[in-house]
């Protein structure tokens, strides 16, 4: 069992009034995790530990923001196998995940690093004789982070390095599924030497969530929110910023679809599609969840993607021998069964899987998937893929388009042009041609359309998210005014 601390300036504390949680372990159900209940006191605490280290951290030169970016990317990889302890006993996650979320929470760290001298301006020229006009740059101030629990590590350490890096002091609040898992990137971060205030962490308990995000959105020294999750909740976020007048980024869900051509090559599709649908068992907002296929080769691709998948089996994760590990919890497990129900009730046939045992729940492939079915719209978040047949290139991307979301896509064919002309027609944030849906990239402007949210996380794009755009003017001489 575990247990989480609260990072308020630079102390490992416990929330105010004492009060804890307990998180468990999704395929035992014993308690992993036992963490600070925070308050709204605890929130403030954070914040305005953030808002006193705010001055001078703004004021640091690049170049030392860009050595504790980079140390602390040392000290997370050092520290993998607490990460990945912790992040398999709350989540329920392979080994394999962990460690894939370890590197490239690195390399988030080390891009962040890099951008830190790339916080830039321009002088733009004035009409006034004399007057030198500048748009520069600067930290927008406290920032704060609200990390989900799928991809804890990944998304814990990108909600915080760019505010970082441009500058700003930051707040994570930490998802009630996975606070220990969070709670280690503020002791790295701690380690690797950032000053006090400038990394806070907060856990809270689930029925506290709503009021603790709250504080921290109302707090007045906090200038900017991010937020990757649900739908649901990310419009609860939007609404609460707007209230407040605070501008934030929302990676919200995805129903990701993966157009198969008729001139595709099927094997690499297949290998590319069964690694975006059932990594980390589906539990990615950028997994494959609709899989569109031209009626000319729709046969082929499902028997090889029933081979494929039939291999694709759940088990417990410490042990280690099974490619998916658990679901994050019984709510989950009933989502996908109700959604396998309901399209079997209308007319789809099951291919594989659709065969849960308790959290464990192996690759499941659905045929024959219509809108009339809850699952040609709704986003599953597991190891559920749809597959719908089309008889164009103009229906499939109809298909595509043919949904609330739109965060990432792909589409597979070996003619790159006609690829390229789909892929545009996809409204998406991302799409990637002959390459599975889950791709990522600490450089790539990361973000999605539509329901999926807006602005970007990831390089130079993320500079514009955190940082403040100021007009300044230096003038020379004297001017005459109208009066």
């Amino acid at each position: 069992m575990f247990v989480a601390k609260l990072l308020i300036n630079d102390e490992m504390a416990d929330a105010a009034d004492a009060s804890t949680f307990e998180c468990l372990d999704p395929a035992t159900g014993d308690v992993a995790t036992i963490a600070p209940a925070a308050s709204t006191l605890d929130a403030a605490r954070a914040a305005n530990a953030a808002a006193a280290a705010f001055p001078a951290w703004s004021e640091l030169g690049p170049g030392e923001r860009r050595a504790m970016l980079s140390r602390a990317a040392d000290v997370l990889l050092a520290r993998s196998a607490d990460f990945a302890a912790a992040m398999i006993g709350e989540t329920g996650a392979t080994v394999l995940w962990a460690r894939i979320n370890c590197d490239l929470a690195a390399d988030m760290l080390r891009e962040a690093a890099a951008l830190t001298t790339q916080v830039t301006g321009e002088i733009i020229p004035s009409g006034i004789p004399g007057n030198i006009a500048m748009a520069l740059r600067q930290p927008a101030g406290v920032c704060v982070g609200i990390a989900p629990w799928n991809a804890p590590i990944i998304l814990g350490v990108r909600a915080i390095a760019m505010p970082l890096a441009c500058g700003n002091t930051v707040v994570l609040k930490a998802s009630e599924l996975c606070p220990k898992t969070h709670c280690l990137i503020g002791e790295i971060m701690r380690e690797a030497g950032f000053p006090a205030g400038v990394v806070n962490v907060v856990t809270n308990a689930p029925k506290d969530a709503a009021t603790v995000v709250e504080a921290l959105i109302a707090h007045p020294a906090v200038r900017r929110i991010n937020f990757t999750g649900s739908t649901r909740v990310g419009r609860i976020i939007a609404e609460t910023s707007a209230k407040h007048l605070k501008r934030c980024l929302l990676e919200l869900g995805g129903k990701a679809p993966f157009i198969v051509l008729a001139d595709a090559d099927i094997d690499e599709a297949v290998r590319a599609a069964a690694f975006g649908a059932f990594m980390n068992q589906g539990q990615i907002c950028m997994s494959t969840e609709r899989i569109i296929l031209l009626d000319g080769i729709a046969d082929e691709f499902v028997e090889k993607f029933r081979a494929k998948a039939a291999t694709l089996v759940a088990g417990d994760p410490r042990h280690g021998n099974t490619p998916l590990g658990t679901m994050i919890n019984a709510e989950a497990v009933r989502r996908i069964k109700a959604l396998v129900d309901d399209a079997l009730q209308k007319g789809a046939a099951i291919v594989c899987g659709g065969h849960p045992n308790g959290t464990l729940v192996d690759a499941t492939v659905v045929d024959h998937v219509t809108p009339a079915m809850r699952i040609y719209r709704e986003e599953s978040f597991g190891p559920l893929a749809a597959i719908i047949r089309v008889d164009s290139i103009d229906e499939a991307v109809t298909v595509a388009n043919d949904n609330e979301y739109g965060l990432s896509s792909a589409v597979f064919s070996r003619d790159i042009n006609q690829a390229l002309a789909v892929a545009r027609r996809i409204e998406t944030g991302i799409c990637h041609i002959n390459e599975a849906t889950v791709s990522d990239e600490p450089q790539m402007p990361f973000g999605g359309v539509k329901s999926s949210g807006y602005g970007r996380f990831g390089g130079k794009a993320a500079i514009d998210e955190f940082t403040e755009l100021r007009w300044i003017t230096l003038a020379s001489g004297s001017r005459n005014y109208p009066i």
